[in-house]
């Protein structure tokens, strides 16, 4: 199963490209959002998955990009020059795709309000604090007193005693637990001798023969090292019903994917989600759920603020012209005659006065 989402950056994808994968989800959508660093300018919707930061242009969605969670190096913030906003405070992302080094720079061009900040870093938390749904792991800290750390979203299936890891001449005994996102396999002399591997890392599942008779051969995927893990299940009845189960469940999660961000509806009233094949998910409050057990989850709340909406009456004047030229239309309205000034001028926005545009510096 190739998830290419979140581990690769990608510029003027496809509408294709843009689609919600099979487990992946919409966070939360901002209108309003300047890219300041590679369209200095435009305006466009920045979409938050639990998987990547999708960003596309309003007058030309085939301009957009694609940033996957897993190649970002950084976040912070920093003071930029936007054409739109003038000297603001912006997101800034750095990231590393391909041996290649990337940055961006996201202006919200609604002042006041911090949830770009908010919902980025807080998703980008969550999706860093789960990798263990993700990432193949060796001898980590994940049995204890014989019994697997559960995932928040994780089910056990199955426990299989009697399992022999055919990774060195002589074997080590040891036992299988199957779950819905992963297979763990440890020690029973040496629980810190194991191996956590997700089936979004598995490669194949085959019963095949080896130098210790017939093994279940486990093949991971280039991108978790390319290794070859063989298990020896006895009898033979058994090795086939492992496999079997196995098999099964990785066909079932290649489906439906847990990719381990988890976020709980908090609003029920959904948004629109122009461009997107994705049913609409409401406002969340994120939980960090990765390596921890269970119950001891942090939380990164996303304030409701409708980012779609300008608050007209707004009484700092600055922010009133920067509301208004963070349309970027508003060079194409049409002339209009104006009483007050006696002359021809655009056609203001509804919600606008000369008075309120007029008096941008306070006396």
């Amino acid at each position: 199963m190739i998830v290419w989402e979140d581990r690769d950056v990608r510029f003027d994808i496809t509408p294709q490209q843009m689609k919600m994968r099979s487990g992946e989800r919409v966070v939360d959508k901002l209108d309003l959002i300047e890219d300041t660093k590679g369209n200095s300018g435009d305006r466009g919707r920045l979409i938050i998955s639990n998987l990547r930061l999708i960003w596309h242009s309003h007058n030309m969605p085939r301009v957009s990009l694609s940033v996957g969670f897993n190649c970002i190096i950084n976040i912070t913030t920093k003071t930029v020059n936007s054409k739109l906003r003038g000297m603001t405070e912006a997101l800034y992302i750095l990231t590393k795709a391909n041996n290649t080094r990337f940055e961006f720079i996201f202006t919200n061009l609604i002042p006041g309000t911090p949830r770009l900040f908010t919902s980025v870093i807080g998703v980008y938390k969550a999706y860093n604090s789960s990798k263990m749904y993700r990432e193949l792991k060796l001898r980590g800290a994940i049995i204890q007193n014989k019994q697997l750390r559960i995932l928040p979203q994780e089910q056990i299936f199955s426990r299989v005693n009697g399992v022999w890891n055919l990774s060195s001449d002589q074997g080590n005994l040891g036992t299988f637990i199957i779950t819905n996102v992963r297979l763990v396999w440890f020690a029973n002399m040496n629980e810190l001798f194991n191996i956590s591997l997700p089936y979004l890392q598995i490669a194949s599942v085959k019963v095949r023969e080896s130098k210790f008779g017939m093994a279940l051969v486990i093949e991971s995927s280039e991108a978790s090292g390319g290794y070859v893990l063989g298990f020896r299940i006895d009898p033979s009845e058994k090795l086939h019903e492992v496999h079997k189960e196995i098999s099964s469940l990785y066909n079932v999660y290649s489906q439906s994917p847990v990719f381990g961000v988890e976020f709980i509806v908090q609003d029920k009233d959904p948004f629109a989600l122009e461009g997107i094949n994705e049913n609409s998910v409401p406002r969340a409050f994120l939980l960090v759920n990765g390596d921890q057990p269970s119950g001891e989850e942090e939380q990164y709340t996303i304030p409701e603020v409708d980012e779609a909406e300008i608050d007209e009456t707004v009484n700092d004047t600055a922010d009133v012209l920067a509301a208004y030229l963070a349309d970027g239309n508003h060079y194409d309205r049409e002339p209009t005659f104006s009483n007050e000034l006696g002359l021809a001028i655009e056609k203001l926005k509804e919600g606008y006065t000369l008075h309120t545009l007029w008096e941008v510096i306070p006396s």
